[in-house]
């Protein structure tokens, strides 16, 4: 039986992919007359099956060698396509977090939607959602992870357009797609020229012809940085990063998942390609400057934010940068670790941020002050999610530096404890703002959330604070005495300096903004993410609006001038030819005789 579940693992991601199509009839208006609530509960059901037989997997498959299935389904000639499924500890946790984080988001949808007409398209995207996330966490294909990549994007734009009423969540969707795929475009290119070099079509062939190929280092370096393009765009890495925080108009449910194991899907697959990157120089130091420049930064902008949703989202940028700098450093162990940690308290965090914003029908801090007595579990729900993001003992987060300190380099300490003081000052403001302080007009009447809310943040309270045996399950576990070491100490001394320097800033529910105009400008520089919305608008949609307006004209005036040119030389030609057709013999003859004297004529002086 153990290893029947195990042999059939490839079936996991089907699960969601069946319960989105279950949910066709009631989406489709098909079904009206019991409402959304079934498909809902289809859905569901099928997240349980999948939950299921991924833990047993995991379970059986965690003490047992790692091994490959390969089906082939398509064989011409030479050309042999196959689906390549890994089954090791890293991809059945990878498999196992994918379903855990998904049923327990689409439990805590019940609630959260209650209300929502089209219940049962929101609950068919999830199950789409799920059946990519779960295929990339199995794939040892690049080329079906791509396509998983794919299936993201487009889920992606669906939920961020769920809404698609307001016309801001119409525009979010669309810069989200259209970012993802800048990158998506280059990624592709590194995917054919990989298969065009030689290198197989799984990660396990690409892994070994990278250790012996021979190319130029110019080669390597534009290979690395396409295969560097569709993760940055996926992870919202700098220059991609925006869509994130524009993403945050979608349903809260589904920012529950980008934000804790959707981003992670695409430092995932990089993750598998270090072999190749690991060629390259320019490469890894690319994804060291991303990494550090995304990290210092959108940490600095989420203390700027006043939308819960928003200061959380640039939070999940600053740790994939992290991510990032690990795989630069050639430590994919660390970042898979990184990721895995980071998830599940990300996810408590957004769940709190959704109970939040039920009960205050509002997305603004500065409108909200004093609940923690009125929502003890999601008070509880913040605070351990909090804690389990900025490393302070004996949380997730913690154990992962504790286990990269062994192996970093000088430089990357203090870029961790920069990341770790602000992202501890950025989520001290934010328990003051919501929780502590006195009762505001949105939070006076503030009852705590339904228990198809309430049970999911409660399993995922439990989840984060077993996080740390997970890790220490982990093979080589992390060193109990490494706690010891000057790093840590450094380390939780950066996590309590944030809290208090969070504690003790001045902080105003309204008239936020100073008054002097440098201060203001550095406020506004945070907030507006460094301008960068505008730094697009003057340089790349600029520059496309240019070379849209020549290709405009030399459409309307060059080529349109041409083919209009024929067309009239044909119709004047017609209408001299039409005097020679009068039906006399002498005329044509005529007519002929010239045309012969013209055409000699020319022939002769050509000659010449």
């Amino acid at each position: 039986m153990n290893q029947w579940l195990l042999a059939t693992v490839w079936l996991i991601p089907a699960y969601g992919l069946l319960g989105a199509i279950a949910t066709l009839p009631w989406s489709l208006g098909l079904i009206q007359r019991t409402g959304s609530r079934p498909a809902a509960y289809l859905n569901i059901l099928a997240s349980f099956l999948a939950f299921v037989h991924g833990v047993w997997a995991l379970i059986v498959g965690n003490s047992s060698v790692p091994q490959e299935l390969t089906f082939h389904w398509l064989q011409v000639a030479d050309l042999d396509l196959t689906l390549a499924v890994t089954l090791s500890p890293k991809s059945l946790l990878a498999l196992t977090t994918v379903t855990t984080l998904t049923l327990i988001a689409q439990v805590f949808a019940l609630g959260y939607m209650e209300k929502d007409w089209s219940l049962a398209r929101f609950y068919g995207l999830m199950g789409f959602f799920e059946a990519a996330l779960g295929g990339i966490a199995l794939s040892d294909s690049l080329i079906f992870s791509y396509m998983l990549l794919e299936m993201l994007t487009l889920s992606t734009y669906l939920l961020v357009g769920f809404w698609y009423a307001q016309p801001l969540v119409v525009t979010a969707a669309r810069d989200a797609f259209l970012t993802k795929r800048i990158g998506d475009v280059l990624f592709l290119m590194g995917v054919v020229a990989l298969s065009s070099l030689g290198a197989g079509l799984t990660f396990t062939e690409i892994s070994d012809w990278a250790a012996t190929a021979t190319l130029s280092p110019t080669l390597w370096a534009l290979l690395g940085l396409a295969l560097i393009a569709g993760p940055t765009g996926k992870c919202a890495q700098f220059p991609l990063h925006l869509w994130l925080d524009e993403a945050m108009e979608g349903p809260n449910p589904a920012s529950i998942l980008r934000n804790s194991i959707v981003v992670s899907a695409g430092a995932y697959v990089l993750i598998q390609l270090e072999p190749v990157l690991a060629r390259s120089p320019l490469a890894l130091d690319t994804l060291i400057i991303l990494g550090t420049i995304t990290a210092i930064g959108t940490s600095l902008m989420a203390i700027a934010q006043i939308d819960i949703k928003r200061t959380f989202s640039h939070s999940t940028s600053a740790y994939l940068g992290l991510v990032f700098i690990c795989v630069g450093l050639k430590q994919p162990e660390i970042a898979f670790l990184l990721l895995f940690a980071h998830g599940v308290a990300k996810a408590l965090l957004f769940m709190s941020a959704g109970a939040i914003i039920l009960t205050t029908s509002s997305q603004d801090i500065t409108e909200m002050g004093g609940i923690w007595r009125r929502l003890p579990v999601t008070t509880t729900s913040f605070v351990i999610g909090a804690l389990g993001l900025i490393g302070l003992f004996p949380l997730g987060i913690f154990w992962v530096f504790c286990r990269w300190f062994l192996t970093m380099p000088v430089w990357v300490l203090g870029l961790v404890l920069t990341v770790n003081f602000l992202n501890a000052l950025n989520l001290t403001r934010v328990l003051r703002l919501v929780f502590l302080g006195s009762p505001q007009l949105k939070t006076r009447r503030t009852p705590e959330v339904a228990w198809p809310m309430a049970v999911p943040m409660v399993a995922m309270i439990v989840i984060t604070l077993l996080t740390p045996v997970l890790l220490h399950g982990w093979e080589p576990p992390v060193v109990w005495g490494s706690w010891q070491r000057g790093e840590v100490v450094l380390l939780i001394g950066s996590s309590v300096l944030g809290c208090v320097v969070g504690g003790r800033l001045g902080l105003q529910r309204r008239g936020l903004r100073s008054t002097q105009p440098l201060w203001r400008f550095g406020q506004d520089f945070l907030a507006y993410d460094f301008y960068m919305e505008q730094v697009y608008q003057a340089t790349v949609v600029q520059w496309v609006r240019y070379l849209a307006q020549l290709t405009a004209w030399l459409d309307r005036y060059v080529v349109d001038g041409l083919v209009n040119l024929v067309g009239v030389s044909t119709i004047f030609s017609g209408q001299l030819l039409k005097y020679s057709a009068s039906g006399k013999s002498q005329l044509y003859l005529l007519t002929i005789l010239m045309g012969i004297l013209i055409a000699g004529f020319l022939f002769l002086n050509g000659w010449k």
